[in-house]
């Protein structure tokens, strides 16, 4: 298990880039003062890795909580993703133009290729190479790529990615997408670690929450972090924001995990990564 220590803990990318283990999703949250407040609140708390993209149309919002912070942008984490229908060479590279614009900055931490776009993903990805070797992106990588997206990738690929970002949560675990990314060095992260919220309404933790008076959220995000997994749980509630923070005082046992691991039926919330049309 790799160490899980305090809000402050990274896991090391194969690049050597330290990437914190626990962030802010902006999924969803409006870009005005709602994403503001909660990033801002945030950082102020101790997060340092805020996570958006430009098809959630908050990365305006989200550059200026950052400022608005008393953080230093040296100390954050801000990663954005290209979106489907500005994937290929050129238009990718304009569209990373056009997201740090948006956000304010000079320079991104992670950029990741949004969904396997057939045709245009290896395209995509020599565009991100680019941004990667002229130093203008600390770290590369992608997000809902299946092991056949990412081997079909690495083909032609100068660079393996350093993250790919999926839909993980006890009800989609994909364990051998997980083993087959750990032994290419590439750091698994998960998007909607709470099913979107459903749950909350499974009970499927609750002998696990009383033993450590935890919540049903903070129980997922140590089971996460344990699992060598990075999280960004999205809220813009200032209350579970707080509370997603409160899952380093205890350890879930080796039996625990695998309890948690063994609920998996392949439940997804979000398209498949082989039959989307976003």
């Amino acid at each position: 298990m790799k160490k899980i220590t305090d809000l402050n803990g990274t896991f090391k990318l194969h690049n050597n880039i330290e990437m914190p283990y626990l962030g802010l999703g902006t999924y969803q949250a409006d870009n005005d003062e709602e994403v503001v407040d909660a990033v801002k609140y945030a950082l102020d708390i101790g997060y340092r890795h805020i996570d958006t993209a430009s098809v959630y149309k908050n990365e305006k919002g989200v550059g200026e909580g950052i400022l608005k912070s008393d953080v230093a942008r040296k100390d954050i984490f801000v990663t954005s993703k290209v979106w489907n229908t500005d994937q290929g060479y050129e238009s990718t590279l304009k569209a990373f133009d056009a997201s740090l614009d948006r956000l304010g900055l000079d320079y991104l931490n992670l950029y990741l290729v949004h969904w396997p776009v057939s045709g245009k993903y290896k395209d995509t990805w020599r565009a991100l190479e680019k941004l990667y070797k002229e130093e203008r992106i600390r770290a590369i990588g992608t997000s809902n790529f299946m092991q056949h997206h990412l081997e079909d990738l690495l083909k032609d690929a100068d660079i393996v990615p350093m993250v790919n970002q999926m839909e993980f949560h006890p009800y989609l675990v994909q364990q051998s997408l997980i083993d087959y990314c750990e032994a290419k060095k590439i750091q698994y992260e998960s998007w909607s670690p709470f099913l979107q919220g459903e749950l909350f309404d499974l009970e499927i933790t609750k002998g696990i929450e009383k033993k450590y008076d935890k919540t049903a959220a903070q129980v997922i995000l140590r089971w996460n972090l344990q699992k060598g997994v990075i999280a960004i749980p999205k809220s813009v509630h200032k209350n579970r924001i707080q509370q997603n923070t409160a899952i380093f005082d205890f350890e879930l046992t080796d039996g625990e995990i695998d309890y948690l691991d063994k609920l998996d039926q392949g439940k997804r919330t979000g398209p498949d990564p082989d039959n989307f049309n976003l």
